[in-house]
C-alpha cells in the first residue's frame, strides 16, 4: 500500500522510520517548515524531514495543507495519509486527497484528552492510565471514528519525555497491527462516546463514560512553579514539563530549573528544624548531607532530585547544594511576569 506520512517531531519521526521499514511503501512525506533551532535560531528542518530526506522521499513543507498543496499530494498515487503529530487540522479537500482517507496515532485514549499536548496534560491532571488511539481523520479536532486503542499504566515518576517514548513504541505496533485490515477493507472504525459518554454503537474499548478534556499546549507561564501549592501537584507540574517547557522557579532573581523532584507528604517541621525555626515558609529551601527540601503548601515537602541552575547544565541537586547550601535560603515569589 503506498502512503503519504504526515509528521513533524522527534516522536514522529521514530514512527515514519518503523514504516520504512515495513511492508509498506511511503511514496511522500508532509511536515511543517523549517524552524529556528538553539540560541543561534539556525534554521533546521524537523526530525521528519531529516527522515525522509535521508530516505530519499519527496518531502512536501507547508503549515497547512491548501487545495494546491492536496492535488499534489493527490498526484503521488499515495491510497493512505498517515498522520502523527503534523501540527495542523486537514480541511475536507485534504481528507479526500487520497481514497482511503487519513489515519491518526493520538497519544490518549479519545475522546479523552483532544488536543496538542496529551502527554503532558495527563501527567499534569494526575492520571493513572493512558494510551493511544489510531482513529480516522475527520474535519475535527481527534473526533473521528476509532479503529484501535491500546492502553498503559503512567510508572511513578515518568516524565512526559520518557512516557512519550513508550507511547510512540506502542503506537508503532498499533499502527503495523492495524495497516492490514485497513488495506483490505476489512477495518471498521466505531465513533467516539460524545461529551455525555453516550456510544451508540458497541464500545469493544470500554471509553463510555470517558471525559472529554481539552490537551491545549502547555506554556513557559504555566511551567513557573507556584511554591504554594502542595507538593504532589508541584511534582506533577515537574514531570509534566520535562522536558518542554521545563518546569521552573526565581532565586536570587534567575531561572532555576528543576528537571525531576518527588513529593514527600505532610512533615513534622520540628523534627527537622530547630524549635525556633520550625513554623512553616513555602519556598525555603532545606539542605542536609543526602537530600535537598523544599517547603510546600499544605504542610508538605518536595525533594529535589535534578535541576539546573541558570547558566549550568543539569545535575544531582545534591551536587548542586554542595556549592550553594550557605547562599541561598529560598526560592522567589512567583510573578507573572517572570
Amino acid at each position: 500500500m503506498k502512503i503519504i506520512f504526515a509528521g513533524t517531531p522527534a516522536n514522529a519521526a521514530r514512527t515514519l522510520q518503523a514504516l520504512l521499514g515495513g511492508n509498506h511503501e511511503v511514496v511522500a512525506v508532509l511536515t511543517r517548515p523549517d524552524a529556528p533551532v538553539g540560541r543561534k535560531r539556525v534554521l533546521t528542518p524537523s526530525a521528519t524531514a531529516q527522515v525522509a530526506e535521508a530516505a530519499g522521499i519527496p518531502v512536501f513543507k507547508a503549515d497547512r495543507v491548501t487545495q494546491e498543496l492536496a492535488q499534489e499530494l493527490a498526484k503521488t498515487g499515495a491510497e493512505l495519509g498517515v498522520i502523527v503529530a503534523y501540527g495542523s487540522l486537514l480541511k475536507d479537500f485534504a481528507l479526500s486527497a487520497v481514497p482511503l482517507g487519513w489515519i491518526n496515532l493520538h497519544y490518549s485514549l479519545l475522546p479523552d484528552w483532544r488536543g496538542a499536548a496529551p502527554v503532558q496534560n495527563s501527567i499534569l491532571a494526575g492520571d493513572t492510565d493512558t494510551g493511544v488511539t489510531l482513529f480516522q481523520l475527520d474535519s475535527g479536532m481527534d473526533s473521528g471514528p476509532i479503529i484501535d486503542v491500546v492502553k498503559t499504566t503512567i510508572q511513578v515518576g515518568e516524565t512526559s519525555g520518557r512516557l512519550l517514548e513508550r507511547l510512540t513504541e506502542l503506537g508503532i505496533t498499533l499502527l503495523d497491527q492495524a495497516l492490514p485490515a485497513i488495506e483490505a477493507g476489512i477495518a471498521r472504525p466505531k465513533p467516539q462516546p460524545d461529551q455525555s459518554g453516550y456510544l451508540a454503537s458497541s464500545d469493544p474499548w470500554h471509553l463510555q463514560g470517558s471525559k472529554v478534556r481539552p490537551a491545549n499546549k502547555l506554556s513557559r507561564l504555566q511551567a513557573q512553579i507556584d511554591w504554594d501549592l502542595c507538593a504532589l501537584e508541584i511534582e506533577r507540574l515537574i514531570l509534566a514539563m520535562n522536558p518542554e517547557p521545563t518546569a521552573y522557579s526565581q532565586l536570587n532573581g534567575q531561572a532555576f530549573r528543576v528537571l525531576d523532584a518527588v513529593a514527600l507528604g505532610k512533615t513534622d517541621w520540628s523534627a527537622i528544624a530547630d524549635t525556633a525555626e520550625a513554623e512553616h515558609q513555602t519556598g525555603r529551601i532545606l539542605f542536609d548531607t543526602k537530600h535537598v527540601l523544599v517547603e510546600c503548601g499544605q504542610g508538605t515537602l518536595l525533594q529535589l532530585k535534578t535541576v539546573q541552575p541558570a547558566g549550568k547544565n543539569a545535575m544531582p541537586a545534591t551536587d548542586w547544594a554542595r556549592g550553594a547550601a550557605h547562599k541561598v535560603t529560598s526560592f522567589d515569589t512567583p510573578t507573572e511576569s517572570n
